[in-house]
């Protein structure tokens, strides 16, 4: 054996010393980054490398660490590259927000700012990325928005001291109306109003403000300024002269013509008007000289010039056209200057009134685009202002934003633009942008996630390919399969573009995957298709082979237990094996229900019988019901007789024993009914047969399902107890079989028909009628019944009639027959009535009245109850009497001898009513 040891511990060979570990030198920003280079997992490293980055590293110890570490895992040098980036875009945008800061100081110092600047300033910025919302951007912002808002606020108090001076020029054009006295009173507080015009528009021009203010407002300041001091001015005077004209008749008069002729008539002078008239009557010549006289075709040509512009005007201001009714207007004003003096004045108020609709409508397209304005910013400040729980998601912010700035657009495109609005809604659209942002930047990090989940999903599913290509569980394979396409469907979502990219990849493995299965379904249809071709020559069999059918399906069902297929194409497979086979079942079952439900003789006569005493009632005459429901019993009857014939001839011969106690009841019905046949040599019992006692009206006819009813069933036994225990048993009475009594109480038994002497013994009815031979005579009698019922109704009423108006008319031929008043009344009755009203009116029917209520026990009027009482006691004492009840026929006859009134025909209407139904 070996020694344990190949050489001594006292060897001289001198020792091999293992080579040391190699050691890992630190990395000279390990000290830096906190150990990220010397991290064992890249998940270790990027939380250092995050860590770090929390201390705000410089940017050149950020490229440092970057460059090293790129090269080694670059999922953590991706922060590291994330905050060079940003570090490169905050110094881009200082060195965008310096220059732009820049403009706007420069925009601020100017003397003149324009407000189109201004706003362009903002929009540009925007456009360019500067950090609006960072110092000093944001305070240049807010600087340069209040400055355009005084500079707006300016010009918004010209148009109002404009419209101020032409309301105080009118209020002075007025007074000049009016009498001086008016005037003199209203000049002090005039006086007052123009000096605080004159105050507000100097301030108005001594505002820093002033020189930024558009060209076209000082202007229209100026001119307002002079025409109302020229009023102003011209008016002062005026009414000092026309105070002065008052009091001294010397003094001249004012050059108001209104004031002049006041004071005239205050002087007792004739006034103007009056001396112009005057002068030109004395002078025989009109007052003013006559217009030369122009050319038709001139006049012609200026009215069509001015229809033509008028026209335009006003189709363009109908369809509220602001931009269009303006230059309408002014194109109209323009032939107006040149054609004008031709015009007749019904066509210059008409044009006039198109003018100023103009106007109007250029106003309102201004003042109703404003409006739309202030909604449109209304709507996008409260984007962001919504109550807490509806909050809109980034694509419905993004719609919303979108929808808005198609709507301001529009807006603009109605009037003219609003800068002060337009910048407050881009504040407002561009704060609730970033959630839009945030939303893009939240897809897009999702996107990439869904991307890489679908990517490990279909390398998943080229393993899983390989792994069970030789496999054999196609269930399994298939459910496999199915798992993995759901798994893709719930992917997530990517954008078109990566899915256009990443789709071929998952068809085709999915296809290499499926690639086995698809092989074994191809086999599999080939021989369900064989299947199916044998069941369709098993179905077509002329008798069908219930074995060879099961084993087909037996075969069929482990086919597709093994291979399984689509739902739907294995149902339509499934549907084309059963079809043949369901048929031939189909076809088997028909031949075997034909047989049962085919009608026999008796149905179709009863059914006949049905549909004629249907067609009887549909007509109304009672004669004909009656005749076609005998024909319905008849038919029942005839064809139970029938069918006993046939089964009494078909008997074999039996012993006179056997006759009498297994099956007397039966012997006997038959014998009689077959001897009423004509087969007696066939029926014919060895005793004589007891007769058969008469047969109470058939009303309603059951099924014959009872209990006992079927020829072929017998009756169930009613009690189980033991003879003894019986009711009427005695404790002799053990033996069935007891002889009869002598004094042949048990000898007449038979006599009585069954256990009660009023019941006759059970009629057979034959073979039992189909159902719908039952149901169509059931429902054809009770309908009979219903129209006899209904025919009798109405045929009493109309004999009542005719009885009533018989009476009326004292006419004994019109009193119905005894049979249409039913049959409580006979003949001898009809004949006292025909009697009573065969003679002329006489005696008093009052009693007789009153004893026909009695008897049908009816109402009677208020005023006759005491008459009823009394009558009433009276007839206790009559004992012997009749009762009314029965002497109703006498009391009617006494009735009719008397006269006819309406109120004694009503009564005995209620009366009869009543009593010949009984």
């Amino acid at each position: 054996m070996f020694p344990f040891f190949s050489r001594s511990k006292m060897s001289d060979a001198p020792e091999v010393n293992p080579a040391p570990a190699k050691t890992h030198e630190p990395h000279p920003l390990d000290a830096l980054t906190g150990g990220a280079f010397s991290a064992a997992t890249s998940g270790e490293r990027a939380s250092r490398i995050r860590d770090w980055l929390a201390t705000q590293p410089s940017p050149e110890q950020l490229q440092e660490v970057f460059k090293e570490l790129s090269g080694r895992d670059k999922g953590a040098a991706r922060a590291v590259r994330e905050r060079l980036d940003e570090i490169r875009r905050a110094k881009g945008q200082e060195a965008i927000a310096a220059e732009w800061a820049e403009k706007a100081q420069a925009l601020l110092a100017a003397p003149k700012l324009n407000i189109a600047d201004a706003l362009a300033w903002q929009r540009d910025a925007a456009k360019a990325g500067a950090p609006l919302s960072r110092e000093p951007l944001s305070l240049l912002k807010v600087q340069l928005a209040d400055r355009v808002k005084v500079i707006e606020d300016l010009q918004h108090r010209v148009q109002v001291q404009r419209e101020a001076a032409v309301l105080l020029a009118q209020r002075i054009e007025v007074l000049s109306t009016k009498p001086w006295r008016d005037a003199q009173a209203a000049l002090e507080l005039l006086r007052a109003d123009v000096a605080r015009w004159q105050e507000q528009a100097q301030g108005l021009t001594g505002d820093a403000s002033w020189a930024s203010v558009e060209a076209r407002f000082p202007p229209l300041l100026d001119a307002s300024r002079t025409q109302l001091l020229v009023v102003w001015e011209a008016f002062q005077p005026a009414v000092a002269q026309a105070a002065a004209a008052a009091e001294d008749a010397a003094a001249p008069l004012p050059p108001v013509p209104v004031w002049a002729d006041e004071l005239r008539a205050a002087r007792g002078l004739p006034t103007a008007a009056s001396e112009a008239a005057a002068a030109s009557a004395a002078a025989g010549k009109p007052a003013r000289a006559a217009k030369p006289k122009v050319a038709p075709e001139v006049i012609e040509k200026a009215h069509q010039l001015v229809r033509d512009a008028l026209a335009t005007l006003e189709k363009e201001t109908a369809e509220g056209h602001g931009k269009a009714s303006a230059g309408a207007a002014a194109a109209l004003r323009a032939v107006l200057k040149v054609h004008g003096k031709h015009i007749d004045n019904a066509l210059e108020q008409q044009v006039h009134t198109a003018l100023v609709a103009a106007g109007e409508l250029e106003g309102w397209q201004r003042w109703s685009a404003d409006q739309v304005r202030e909604e449109l910013v209304a709507k996008a400040e409260a984007l962001l202002n919504r109550p807490e729980g509806q909050a809109l998601g980034g694509r419905k912010m993004q719609e919303t934003l979108r929808s808005l700035r198609e709507q301001w657009k529009q807006a603009d495109q109605g009037g003219a633009p609003n800068h002060a609005l337009w910048k407050k809604f881009d504040e407002a659209c561009n704060a609730a942008h970033k959630v839009v942002e945030a939303w893009l930047d939240k897809i897009r990090a999702e996107a990439a996630e869904h991307k890489a989940q679908r990517l490990a999903l279909i390398e998943e599913v080229k393993a899983w390919a390989q792994e069970h290509a030789a496999s054999g569980d196609w269930k399994a394979i298939n459910r496999a399969l199915y798992q993995f396409g759901d798994r893709w469907r719930e992917g997530g979502h990517v954008g078109e573009k990566i899915f256009a990219e990443l789709q071929p990849l998952w068809k085709q493995a999915i296809a290499l995957a499926a690639a086995p299965l698809e092989a074994a379904q191809k086999e599999s249809l080939a021989r369900r298709h064989a299947m199916i071709e044998e069941a369709t020559a098993l179905g077509a069999a002329p008798s069908l082979r219930i074995d060879a059918v099961k084993a087909l399906q037996q075969r069929w069902q482990a086919e597709a237990q093994t291979v399984p297929l689509d739902r739907k194409h294995e149902q339509k497979l499934w549907d084309a094996f059963r079809k043949p086979i369901d048929e031939a079942f189909n076809r088997k079952s028909a031949d075997r229900e034909r047989a049962v439900t085919e009608l026999s003789a008796r149905d179709r006569v009863v059914l006949d019988a049905s549909k004629a005493l249907e067609a009887a009632n549909a007509t109304g005459d009672a004669q004909q019901i009656r005749a076609a429901m005998q024909a319905l019993e008849a038919a029942l009857r005839g064809q139970a007789q029938a069918a006993e014939a046939v089964a009494t001839a078909n008997k074999d011969a039996q012993s006179q024993a056997e006759a009498q106690s297994v099956a007397a009841p039966a012997a006997a019905e038959g014998g009689v009914e077959a001897v009423e046949g004509g087969d007696a040599a066939a029926a014919a019992p060895a005793t004589p047969a007891a007769p058969k006692p008469a047969a109470r009206p058939v009303v309603a006819v059951r099924g014959d399902d009872r209990p006992g009813m079927k020829k072929d069933a017998p009756a169930a036994p009613g009690r189980g107890a033991r003879p003894g225990d019986r009711r009427d048993g005695r404790p002799g009475d053990r033996d069935g079989a007891r002889g009869p009594r002598a004094d042949g109480r048990m000898a007449d038994r038979g006599d009585r028909g069954g256990r009660f002497g009023d019941r006759p013994a059970f009629e057979d009815r034959g073979p039992r009628l189909g159902d719908t031979a039952f149901r169509a005579q059931r429902e054809a009698m009770e309908h009979a019944q219903l129209a006899l019922k209904k025919l009798a109704a109405q045929a009493h009423g109309e004999a009542l009639t005719q009885l009533l108006t018989a009476w009326e008319k004292r006419d004994a031929a019109l009193v119905p027959a005894a049979q249409e008043l039913g049959s409580g009344v006979t003949a001898s009755v009809r004949s006292a009535w025909t009697q009573a009203l065969s003679a002329a009116p006489k005696g008093d029917a009052a009693e007789a009245m009153l004893r026909l209520e009695m008897a049908a026990e009816a109402p009677t009027p208020a005023e006759h109850i005491a008459a009823r009482r009394m009558l009433q006691l009276q007839l206790l004492t009559r004992r012997n009497d009749p009762a009314p009840a029965q002497t109703w026929g006498q009391d009617v006859a006494r009735v009719l001898a008397g006269p006819s009134d309406a109120a004694s025909a009503r009564r005995l209407q209620n009366v009869l009513k009543t009593l010949l139904r009984k």
